[in-house]
């Protein structure tokens, strides 16, 4: 709901993050923190088995290129999110969708409606349920580059520990450090997404277009 604000002249926009769960929570009910949930599930185990089966095979093949282990993983990163965000996005529209929708949750479509109706109006492409897929592309691409990149250079320069405890600790650790690095880095092309996939500010004109261009927007508009 934050990302698809448009700054302080918006009349929905939330004063904070607190003002924004409590709002939800009196205009559309509990359920309503839990729009959208169906398609991030059915979206969850196809996209962590490419993320992950993906990473494995860009980083074989760039074991041909003789490039240094960390820009090999960083690299490997980057595509394993790529095609990551292809099968992903097309559920990221649906959701967007119904977490935008500001009805009760019991008065709101289905996901298999709600994408049928996208089809229906605005088709599979870039303007249906393909919008936003540069911004995905970019989200993915680079949160994976910066995760994959980050732990497994970080995790090979710190030394092993023999204490179970300690270790997990350790990984523990330089995953929560990589996450938050790589969501720090990403969360423009996020915004970006939210913006172009989200409803637009004049019904009928497509303001968010592409994501560079959106960035821009939001920038000049908002900082």
């Amino acid at each position: 709901r934050f990302q698809i604000q448009r700054g302080k002249t918006d009349p929905t926009s939330y004063k904070s993050l607190g003002d924004c769960f409590r709002t939800i929570f009196r205009r559309e009910g509990f359920l309503g923190f839990y729009k959208g949930i169906f398609p991030p599930i059915l979206a969850e185990t196809p996209k962590r088995a490419v993320k992950f089966f993906t990473f494995e095979q860009y980083k074989k093949l760039l074991g041909y290129a003789s490039l240094p282990p960390g820009l090999a993983f960083a690299v490997a990163g980057l595509g394993s999110g790529l095609t990551e965000a292809v099968v992903v996005n097309p559920f990221e529209v649906v959701k967007v969708t119904l977490q935008t929708n500001r009805n009760a949750f019991t008065e709101q479509p289905s996901s298999f409606v709600q994408a049928q109706q996208i089809i229906k109006t605005d088709g599979l492409g870039f303007q249906g349920l393909n919008k936003g897929l540069t911004a995905t592309l970019g989200r993915h691409g680079v949160f994976n580059m910066v995760y994959f990149g980050f732990y497994f250079n970080v995790k090979n320069i710190l030394p092993v520990n023999k204490d179970p405890n300690l270790e997990f600790l350790r990984k523990f650790g330089i995953g929560l450090v990589s996450g938050t690095i790589a969501s720090i880095i990403n969360i423009p092309f996020d915004v970006a997404k939210s913006r172009i996939q989200g409803p637009q500010p004049v019904p009928g004109e497509i303001k968010y277009r592409t994501c560079f261009k959106t960035m821009a927007t939001v920038y000049k508009e908002e900082g």
